[in-house]
C-alpha cells in the first residue's frame, strides 16, 4: 500500500504532533511560550528540545522529539544480544508536563520506534513503544475516567492489555509498589507479525498520538482556575518526590538515554521543577490526600 518507509513516515508525524501539542498547550496556558533548543548528537542525528516554564497554566514541561543513529552502544548490543558493531536509528516524541495548579494532573507520554541493522545495513529487526499515563495530586474521577476512555477507544481491542503493563510498569518498588499515578497504557517491543503488520502498528501508533490533546486538554481546561492554598501546594511537591525517584531508579527511557550518551538537558526535562521528601509522611485518614492513595490501585476506570 505504502513504498515509503516506517521510519520515513514516523519521523514526519512526531514532528507535526510536537508543533501540534505545543500550540495546543501554549493555548491553554495564556502566557507561557515553549523555547526551542535544535541539537545534534555527535555519535549521529539530533533532535528538538521545546521546554515552557513559569506559565499561568504550567508551572514547567517539555515536548521533545529525537531521531538518534549511528553505532549501537556495546551495554545496548549486549542488552539486544547482537554484534557489537550492529547499528540503530531510534525516534520518538516524549512529553511530561508539570502544572502550577495542584488540582490539575502532571501527565507523560510518548510514541517511539526503533530499528536495528545488520552488518550489511538491511533491518535486522523494528519495533514501536508507547503510552501516557495521567498522574493527579487531587482527584476527580470523571477526569481519570475521560483520560482512560480516550485512550481505550485509540488503542482499540488492546486497551485493557496495555492499561495492565502500565499499571505494572509505573510503580515505584521501592515503595512498597506505590503507583506514580492513576495510569493509562503502555506498551513496548511491538513487533509486526501475522496478526499486525509494520502498518497495522504505524497506524495504531499514530491513532495513539493523536489521542492525547483531546485525552488532556478538557481536563486542563476544567481544573485550571480551581482554589487552591499552601498546603495543597506542599501535597504536590511530596507526591512529586515520587515521580523523581520513578524517574531516576526505575524509567527505562531515562536509563537509555543515559547509557548511550543522550543529551542530558532533554533526559531530565522530566524532573518538576520543585519537589520535596519528607521523613515517614504520612496524610491524616479521610483527608483528600488520603483518598488520592486510594486512587493509586489498580482499577477499572472503563467499563467493557
Amino acid at each position: 500500500m505504502h513504498n515509503i518507509s516506517v521510519k520515513d513516515r514516523f519521523v514526519p508525524f512526531i514532528h507535526q504532533l510536537q508543533n501540534d501539542i505545543c500550540a495546543a498547550l501554549e493555548q491553554a496556558d495564556g502566557k507561557a511560550k515553549f523555547r526551542e533548543d535544535r541539537w545534534e548528537r555527535p555519535e549521529g542525528g539530533g533532535g528538538i528540545t521545546r521546554v515552557i516554564s513559569g506559565g499561568n497554566v504550567f508551572q514547567k514541561g517539555g515536548v521533545n522529539t529525537s531521531v538518534v543513529s549511528g553505532k549501537l552502544p556495546p551495554v545496548m548490543a549486549q542488552q539486544f544480544k547482537v554484534p557489537d558493531n550492529s547499528s540503530f536509528l531510534a525516534a520518538g516524541l516524549s512529553l511530561v508536563i508539570h502544572p502550577e495548579n495542584p488540582y490539575v494532573p502532571t501527565v507523560h507520554a510518548n510514541w517511539r520506534y526503533f530499528e536495528l541493522y545488520g552488518e550489511d545495513g538491511s533491518v535486522r529487526d523494528m519495533w514501536f513503544g508507547g503510552g501516557a499515563d495521567l498522574t493527579p495530586y487531587y482527584l476527580q474521577e470523571e477526569d481519570g475516567v475521560h483520560f482512560h476512555r480516550t485512550f481505550k477507544e485509540a488503542c482499540g481491542g488492546y486497551y485493557e492489555q496495555y492499561k495492565r503493563q502500565c499499571d505494572e510498569y509505573f510503580v515505584n518498588k521501592h515503595r512498597n509498589n506505590e503507583a506514580r499515578g492513576i495510569g493509562g497504557v503502555f506498551y513496548d517491543y511491538l513487533r509486526p507479525s501475522a496478526e499486525r503488520t509494520a502498518e497495522d502498528l504505524l497506524q495504531f501508533q499514530f491513532s495513539n498520538g493523536n489521542a492525547f490533546i483531546s485525552s488532556y486538554l478538557p481536563i486542563v481546561e476544567k481544573r485550571k482556575t480551581a482554589p487552591y492554598g499552601e498546603a495543597q501546594v506542599e501535597w504536590q511537591e511530596y507526591r512529586r518526590g515520587r515521580y523523581v525517584e520513578f524517574n531516576l531508579i526505575h524509567d527505562r527511557g531515562t536509563l537509555f538515554g543515559l547509557k548511550t550518551n543522550g543529551r542530558i538537558e532533554s533526559i531530565l526535562m522530566s524532573l518538576p521543577a520543585r519537589a520535596r521528601w519528607e521523613y515517614d509522611y504520612h496524610p491524616a485518614p479521610g483527608s483528600p490526600e488520603a483518598e488520592l492513595l486510594e486512587y493509586l490501585k489498580p482499577r477499572e476506570w472503563v467499563k467493557p
